[in-house]
């Protein structure tokens, strides 16, 4: 199960609690204004109302999760499927028990978001001197010839040399490098260059 540690800020739908309890006047068929609809203020959590072990309901009176623990002006809300760290002001009081403005598969969708991912980072190109460069399709282009700075000089296959920024090669197969270019894209390049 994910924990998110720090306060996940899940938008205004969390700052927002209190809308299940709004409470409106039926509207008047005389010709006066109708009265606004008047918000009953909703509960404010306190710690004595939020304890280990609750049962929190989502808006529409549904499960939300679990109070898993408490720890100052934070709780830790458990769905069947992640953990996340809140703070108290999430929560509004209902008639029975603290209320959420979210639904559990609703703050497992937040949490997934939030947590961070374990995909690997791409391969850094090794760009220097001797390097095979290859275009996106794996097809020769040349090699690297020199490295000075941020420049790479590449000679191509068929003679030209052509100089690119360091930044457009990316890790290429076998410990080469690739660049987004065919080598008849490369050599036109090079022939504007001059």
């Amino acid at each position: 199960m994910n924990t998110i540690r720090n306060a996940l800020l899940l938008g205004s739908v969390l700052a927002a609690p209190t809308a299940a309890f709004a409470q409106t006047s039926p509207a008047t068929t005389t010709g006066a204004t109708p009265p606004q609809a008047a918000t009953a203020p909703a509960a404010a959590a306190s710690p004595t109302t939020i304890a280990t072990g609750a049962k929190v309901l989502d808006t529409a009176g549904g499960t939300a999760g679990t109070i898993e623990s408490v720890d100052g002006d934070y709780v830790v809300l458990a769905t069947t499927k992640s953990k996340v760290r809140l703070p108290k002001t999430s929560f509004a009081m209902g008639p029975n028990g603290p209320v959420i403005a979210m639904t559990a598969s609703q703050i497992d969708a937040a949490a997934a978001q939030a947590a961070p991912t374990a995909t690997a980072a791409p391969a850094k190109a090794n760009v220097a001197a001797g390097v095979a460069v290859s275009d996106t399709q794996g097809g020769a282009v040349g090699s690297v010839s020199a490295v000075a700075g941020q420049i790479a000089t590449v000679a191509l296959t068929s003679g030209t040399k052509v100089r690119l920024p360091v930044s457009a090669f990316a890790a290429g197969p076998d410990g080469g490098v690739k660049v987004a270019m065919t080598e008849a894209q490369l050599n036109a390049a090079a022939g504007a260059a001059k």
